[in-house]
C-alpha cells in the first residue's frame, strides 16, 4: 500500500525544486519539464538557472541562497502569485567535503549543517503555509491535491561513516525530520518524501577519491525518484543493490557494524 497519494501526471503540475543548478536537481527538473510540470528552479548560480531555463522553455528561475530566509519567503509567494499553488517542493541542495575527526574543522561542519540541514528547514518554513492552506482548502478544489514535500537526504545518514563527519549528521537529521513530518503531514492528505540516493555523479563526489559502487549518473538518479513518487513511496533510494546492503547494516550492533565498515573501507 502506498505511503503517499500516487503522483502518476505532471502536466500541470507546479514544482519547485531549491538547489537545481547541477546534479540531482537539475536532471529531475529537466524529466518533470519533459512530463509537463511548470518548473521553478533556484541555487545561488544564476548563470547555471538561466541556462536551464533557455534549455526548457516555460520554466522559470530564482537565484536565491537557500539559507536566506528572507528570499525563500519572497520566492515560494512569487510562485504562488504566478501559478495559484505549489503542487511538490524538492529540497536538493547540498554541499559534501570528506572530513575525518583527525583533521576536524568547525566552520566547514557548520557550513554543512546550514546547507544541508538549515536550507531545508528555511524552505519548509516557506513552503508549509501554503500547502496547509491548499489542505484546508480540500482536495476537491484541485485534481492535484494538498501537495507535495520532498526532502533528498543520503544513504550516508543511515548509519556514521568514515571521512562523512561533517556530511554524515546532516543526512540523518534530514531523514528523522522527514519522517515526523510525515506523521504531521499524512494526516492531511499532504505527501512527504524521504530521497536516499547511493553514490551519484555530481560535482560534490566528484571530490572523491576512491572507487563509488554503484555510481548513478544524475538522469538515472532522477528516474528513480519519478518512479518513486509514482508509486506513492515515503523512501525513496536507489540504486537498491547498493542500499539495500546499508539497510541490511542498520540492524547490526556497534561491533559487528564498525568491524564491517573497517573491513570494506580499510579506514
Amino acid at each position: 500500500m502506498p505511503l503517499n497519494p500516487r503522483i502518476e501526471t505532471w502536466a500541470g503540475r507546479t514544482v519547485w525544486l531549491v538547489g537545481a543548478s547541477t546534479g540531482i536537481g537539475r536532471a529531475t527538473a529537466s524529466r518533470l519539464h519533459g512530463l509537463g510540470a511548470r518548473v521553478i528552479v533556484s541555487a545561488r548560480n544564476r548563470d547555471a538557472l538561466d541556462a536551464f531555463v533557455t534549455a526548457h522553455p516555460r520554466s522559470d528561475a530564482i537565484a536565491l541562497d537557500a539559507t536566506d530566509r528572507e528570499a525563500m519567503h519572497d520566492a515560494a509567494t512569487r510562485i504562488v502569485a504566478v501559478n495559484g499553488r505549489i503542487d511538490l517542493a524538492m529540497y536538493c541542495a547540498g554541499t559534501y567535503a570528506a572530513m575525518r575527526a583527525t583533521a576536524f574543522d568547525l566552520d566547514v561542519a557548520l557550513r554543512h549543517m546550514r546547507v544541508n540541514y538549515d536550507g531545508a528547514l528555511v524552505m519548509l518554513d516557506a513552503v508549509l503555509p501554503h500547502v496547509l492552506k491548499q489542505a484546508a482548502a480540500g482536495a476537491a478544489d484541485s485534481r492535484f491535491g494538498a501537495g507535495h514535500v520532498s526532502l533528498v537526504s543520503s544513504v550516508a545518514g543511515f548509519r556514521g561513516l568514515p571521512n562523512s563527519l561533517a556530511y554524515g549528521p546532516t543526512k540523518a537529521a534530514l531523514i528523522n525530520l522527514a519522517e515526523t513530518l510525515y506523521l504531521d503531514l499524512q494526516p492531511k492528505g499532504i505527501g512527504v518524501s524521504l530521497i536516499n540516493p547511493g553514490f551519484v555523479e555530481t560535482p560534490l563526489t566528484a571530490q572523491n577519491h576512491f572507487k563509488m559502487p554503484a555510481l548513478l549518473t544524475p538522469d538515472e538518479a532522477a528516474r528513480e525518484i519519478l518512479r518513486g513518487w509514482k508509486r506513492g513511496e515515503f523512501e525513496i533510494h536507489f540504486p537498491k543493490r547498493f542500499t539495500l546492503w546499508l539497510k541490511a547494516m542498520r540492524h547490526l550492533a556497534y561491533g559487528p557494524y564498525f568491524g564491517a565498515v573497517r573491513r570494506s573501507t580499510g579506514l
